[in-house]
């Protein structure tokens, strides 16, 4: 490994171990007044923003990096507005640091609970989206860490403008300006140096494809919180209000096909199926969506590919569903079983018992009723912006939001007991 990025990022972690130490202590008021300050930053700085943004989608077109990357890499005014609004709620919002369970008292009158208290420094590897800056920057600040963020070598231009916002908020609230590091080198070694500090680092938060995944997954040392695929399904049951179910998988594909939240395969039971797929089927062509289905998708939709294993596992990111007909919700869930990734799955169905059985036994961090999956982001649960979507099942599942990015300790009071 190069030692002058070692030594870089060994320098990072020590000045981030310092920072987390005063985040600690940090008020609830200060937090605020720093990110309502990032927020009046973003938007006194659009303009400048944009510029170094446009570096970077230029450098990307000349590399003809697929569409959803490109859609995730620019940032528009809509783009720059939610991370505005983001860092508004966030401040709004209660902060966790310091928040106490119930109080149990044993025996001998010792009052025990339990304290909610910051991770500490939290290493953040991401692709693509500039605002996960921003995001990043504002769930760590809020719940008293200190974040290291390393983006990709694609957003570089980007991340560092958006860095200086965050740290104009930190020096205006009078908190640690080292407390939110951004990483200035694209060198792969970086992301080596990082997840291996576990003197300095405490949780490494990885955002990004396969290959980054299996990569940390293979070198870390340092624990991960894994967001892994998003290969989301949505099943209509036989007692679906076929309207509904229309309106939710063309929604839950089309909404945005870049977002992890997209639906990538649509399982429809046999008994709706003559009736609801010619006319949604239309509806996706229509809109440049490809289908591949299985033979009984085909024999109702003649423009559908043949599916294949592939296409059930796949996390498409783009206009390409895959479509099956299933015989019964036993089915469905056996499909999703087998081929889901653990992010977000929904039904759609108007009977009470088939709504709560698919809940109940379908083993996935988000499941829905009645839901497109594209629901799945941290701001549409009331989180504010999320660090992203863990498939784990510790320590956090499901959207990050200010909780994930906490854990807790035992805080036990007295009046001088003594252990007999």
């Amino acid at each position: 490994m190069n030692n002058t990025i070692l030594d870089a990022i060994e320098q990072t972690g020590r000045q981030a171990r310092q920072a987390s130490r005063l985040m600690m202590r940090a008020s609830s008021a200060q937090k605020a007044h720093a990110l309502n300050a990032m927020a009046d930053a973003l938007t006194s700085q659009r303009a400048a923003l944009k510029a170094a943004n446009l570096l970077d989608v230029q450098a990307a077109q000349n590399r003809s990096l697929e569409a959803a990357l490109l859609d995730r890499l620019t940032l528009s005014d809509r783009s720059i507005d939610l991370m505005i609004e983001g860092l508004r709620q966030i401040a709004a919002m209660p902060d966790p640091v310091g928040e106490l369970t119930a109080t149990k008292i044993r025996p001998n009158g010792m009052q025990v609970a339990q304290m909610r208290v910051p991770l500490g420094v939290i290493g953040i590897i991401y692709e693509s989206r500039p605002n996960v800056t921003i995001d990043a920057a504002a769930l760590c600040l809020k719940s008293g860490n200190a974040a290291i963020l390393r983006g990709g070598s694609e957003a570089l231009h980007s991340n560092l403008a958006l860095g200086k916002i965050v740290r104009h908020g930190l020096q205006i609230a009078g908190l640690p300006e080292l407390a939110v590091q951004v990483i200035d080198t694209p060198d792969r070694a970086a992301v080596g140096a990082l997840i291996t500090m576990t003197d300095y680092v405490d949780v490494i938060i990885p955002r990004g494809g396969k290959s980054l995944i299996k990569r940390l997954a293979e070198e870390a040392r340092v624990p991960m919180i894994k967001h892994l695929d998003g290969n989301c399904h949505v099943y209509v049951d036989e007692f679906a209000d076929l309207k509904k179910a229309s309106d939710i998988a063309f929604n839950a594909k089309t909404y945005r096909y870049g977002v992890c939240g997209a639906m990538e395969t649509l399982l429809v039971h046999q008994a709706v199926a003559t009736t609801l797929l010619p006319e949604l089927a239309r509806r996706f062509i229509t809109h440049g969506v490809e289908l591949r289905g299985c033979a009984r998708t085909q024999a109702l939709v003649t423009q559908a590919l043949a599916a294949t294993d592939e296409d059930w596992a796949t996390e498409y990111l783009g206009p390409i569903l895959a479509i099956r007909i299933v015989d019964s919700i036993a089915q469905a869930i056996e499909h999703i079983e087998r081929w889901g990734s653990g992010h977000t799955e929904s039904i759609v169905t108007t009977n009470i018992s088939r709504a709560q059985q698919f809940q109940r036994e379908v083993d996935s961090s988000s499941v829905y009723v009645n839901l497109p999956t594209c629901f799945a982001d941290g701001f549409e649960y009331g989180l504010g912006a999320e660090i992203g979507i863990s498939t784990n099942r510790l320590h956090a599942r499901g959207p990050v939001g200010l909780e994930g990015l906490t854990t807790l300790k035992w805080v036990l009071h007295g009046d001088g007991q003594t252990r007999g």
